[in-house]
């Protein structure tokens, strides 16, 4: 679409500011930026702990513990995209995004965001050919099949946003556009646009829903079939059982559908600015947080490799006098 109202030079790229919060006192700054430098840190740490155990430990070399290393690597990757910025506006004040650098952020951010709901999707299918199809796991999840799940979920996430960021970089924009976010979120982008809107509202909107709701869908559909089979086994022991190794994956996908839900409310609800910041906040850093500790709590596999990569690093367990 054609826009003219913007005061920008239309030969010059326009520069994003980012607001942040705009009622945040300048004083808190500071406390704010360790408070998230440390759910980064304990992102990353987590994160990387899960891959290395995963990959040091054979009794992990699972379709199951595949599927968890790519969530670990994609936490990694969707948190990078915004976080780090984040620290540096709270830190340093640094504020504007070139335009090549905020739409970079705005595709990364919401692919790796899709990419997270389709890996979830992948593992639920594992879990319901272990549980339901026990004899045809070896069959249907074989290294080549694990291998072009996950891949179908990466493009699949990478390619989605495209249409969206491609139209919202065609939008009209003053030479100086301030965001009101900590971050370029795509609606956040488009709203600060001097162009119409709606049209972009709405394609984001359809494309939320297929990566949402969908894969929700596809999840509750999947549990919905080992529940069934569950309460088909007889014995107590046996449903315990199965119901333990679906539960670190059910949290997971609360908690990355609550944080959903959380930004969506604030986006939608007659709330003040801030909470609408927050939420997208939240969604960009808590099912990120979430993710190591439940599967280094809950996992018994996990903790154990972990554990034992710890007791090695121990001089007072490597043998040595």
């Amino acid at each position: 679409m054609e826009a003219t109202a913007c005061n920008g030079s239309e030969n010059s790229l326009p520069v994003f500011y980012l607001v942040g919060i705009p009622s945040l006192p300048e004083p808190l700054f500071l406390l704010v930026f360790f408070i998230f430098l440390f759910l980064y840190l304990l992102i990353l740490v987590g994160n990387v702990l899960i891959l290395v155990a995963v990959v040091a430990e054979p009794s992990l070399h699972k379709p199951m513990y595949f599927f968890l290393v790519n969530l670990s690597a994609l936490d990694i990757l969707f948190t990078t995209s915004t976080v780090p910025k984040m620290l540096s506006l709270l830190l340093l004040g640094d504020r504007f995004l070139s335009f090549p650098a905020c739409f970079l952020q705005m595709y990364l951010f919401h692919s790796f965001s899709c990419s997270e709901a389709f890996i979830l999707v992948v593992m639920a299918y594992d879990r319901y050919v272990a549980i339901c199809r026990p004899l045809h796991y070896p069959v249907h999840m074989t290294p080549m099949i694990n291998a072009a799940l996950a891949a179908s979920a990466w493009l699949t996430a990478l390619i989605l946003p495209i249409p969206a960021v491609v139209q919202t970089s065609h939008m009209a924009f003053d030479s100086t556009v301030p965001i009101y976010n900590c971050f370029c979120d795509h609606l956040a982008v488009v709203q600060a646009s001097c162009s119409e809107t709606t049209p972009q509202t709405l394609m984001g909107f359809c494309i939320a829903m297929v990566v949402s709701f969908l894969p929700l869908l596809l999840v509750l559909l999947s549990y919905a079939h080992i529940l069934a089979s569950v309460l088909r086994i007889n014995s107590r022991e046996g449903r315990s059982k199965a119901f333990s190794t679906c539960s670190s994956h059910l949290l997971v996908v609360g908690s990355y559908y609550s944080s959903i839900a959380i930004a969506y409310v604030a986006y939608r609800a007659d709330l003040p600015l801030d909470f609408h910041i927050m939420g997208n906040m939240v969604f960009a850093i808590l099912t990120p947080v979430l993710n190591p500790l439940i599967y280094t709590l809950r996992n018994k596999d996990v903790k154990a490799a972990i554990t034992k990569m710890a007791c090695l690093q121990d001089p007072r367990h490597s043998g040595g006098t």
